[in-house]
């Protein structure tokens, strides 16, 4: 399955999703250096909001978009199932660094946090997600190993 075939027939903008990337690595670096579990807290609300679909509720969202609108850039469509499922990734990943910092298991929710801050900046400066990949070879392993049975 090649990455420009259309997994689902909804469309989101890469830009903003490159642009909440940012805000991501700008929190997660806040998170790492203060250690203070409020960045989390913030990541996860953000995670939360634009996992149940309201991103008007979501503030890295309308930060981006507000950012993107005024500079003018043109949105750059991509599907959307990749960027969900990655989506889902960094809900997980916020509940567990809220979970650790919480309970004081700092050096476990440092290391977490240095995975969410690799993913988010190759997002960000290279337009490259992690989570993406991983949903395109799933989908590429169900592929080949379902051997054309409809299951």
């Amino acid at each position: 399955m090649a990455q420009a075939c259309p997994i689902s027939f909804r469309r989101v903008d890469s830009n903003i999703a490159r642009g909440i990337s940012s805000l991501v690595v700008l929190f997660t670096l806040l998170l790492i250096i203060t250690q203070n579990s409020m960045f989390a807290l913030i990541l996860l609300f953000d995670f939360v909001m634009r996992t149940l679909r309201y991103t008007h509720l979501s503030p890295f969202y309308t930060i981006s978009k507000f950012i993107l609108t005024g500079w003018g850039v043109a949105p750059n469509l991509c599907d959307e199932s990749p960027k969900r499922f990655a989506l889902y990734l960094g809900l997980v990943i916020s509940l567990l660094l809220l979970v650790f910092y919480m309970s004081n298991f700092i050096l476990l929710a440092t290391i977490i946090s240095i995975v969410l801050l690799f993913c988010a900046l190759l997002e960000s400066l290279f337009d490259f997600c992690i989570g993406c990949k991983i949903y395109y070879a799933i989908q590429m392993g169900k592929g080949f190993f379902n051997n054309g049975r409809n299951i």
